[in-house]
């Protein structure tokens, strides 16, 4: 991945690796805006603007480290483009979002991120958490930091319903009151099954979610979240089914260590055709 580090930012020269709204808008971030032909991406209390600049595009941000780290810019999708080129189910998708790059999240931000996710759209979604960091985050600007864990514990349900919640409020105040500050980095030590048997003891998180907080916040690529989107593509390039949990079991045995890369590919790719 080409890129040069300036004094207010970073330009990124390799295009064919980087493309931001491929990356935040496949469905794995939704601390984000457009403006105009930009974004704005504001994870924790960071911000960065994302432009144009002579072929490329330019991160602009006072936290250059943070966002060499959180767009994974050190690592070569090349690489893994072509290992997953291999499959001719991805040829296409790869090639519709060649600029798709995982996120190195915050993993706390996505827990609570992905529980709000549940049955939700990404408008809706955004909201919500935009209500949290308006009314706990910390900041002047415009854009306040996500709130910290102290800070929902103070919360109760009413609260969490008065930012648009919903019934995933009584979960919120379930899941805040089970943690602690380093229980979600302490396991970090298990491997991808343990971790997911011990998630889905959180309220308000299915397989599905624990998947995408497996992906997106503790970057395990041996999961494959299974939604509408995937269950359309196993549908189409392998048999009827609707036993989302078998559908994941069969991808995960074909992409092995790179499902999850695999299922941002196609996850983008049906998404954004179905929306055509």
């Amino acid at each position: 991945m080409i890129y040069e580090v300036c004094n207010n930012g970073i330009l990124i020269k390799d295009v064919s690796q980087f493309n931001p709204e491929h990356i935040l808008e496949c469905g794995q971030v939704f601390s984000y805006k457009k403006d105009k032909d930009n974004y704005i991406v504001f994870p924790q209390d960071k911000i960065a603007k994302i432009s144009k600049n002579d072929g490329g595009y330019f991160i602009e941000t006072n936290d250059i480290e943070y966002f060499i780290n959180y767009f994974d810019l050190n690592r070569d999708y090349n690489l893994i483009k072509n290992d997953l080129k291999k499959f001719s189910i991805l040829n296409e998708p790869i090639n519709f979002g060649y600029g798709i790059r995982i996120l190195n999240q915050d993993l706390f931000e996505v827990l609570v991120s992905f529980i709000i996710s549940a049955n939700n759209n990404i408008k809706r979604i955004q909201l919500i958490l935009n209500n949290f960091r308006n009314k706990l985050g910390v900041g002047d600007g415009e854009i306040k930091s996500f709130p910290s864990l102290k800070k929902f514990k103070e919360c109760d349900e009413n609260f969490f319903r008065s930012c648009g919640a919903g019934y995933r409020s009584n979960y919120l105040v379930k899941v805040f009151n089970s943690l602690n500050d380093t229980t979600l980095e302490h396991m970090k030590n298990l491997d991808t099954n343990s971790l997911q048997i011990e998630l889905l003891k959180f309220a308000g998180i299915g397989p599905k979610v624990a998947d995408c907080i497996l992906l997106f916040g503790y970057k395990k690529g041996d999961v494959f979240p299974v939604d509408t989107w995937i269950n359309k593509v196993f549908n189409k390039y392998y048999f009827e089914c609707s036993n989302r949990c078998l559908i994941r079991k069969i991808l995960i045995e074909e992409f092995g260590n790179l499902s999850g890369f695999a299922q941002q590919y196609l996850f983008y790719y049906q998404r954004s055709f179905d929306k055509k």
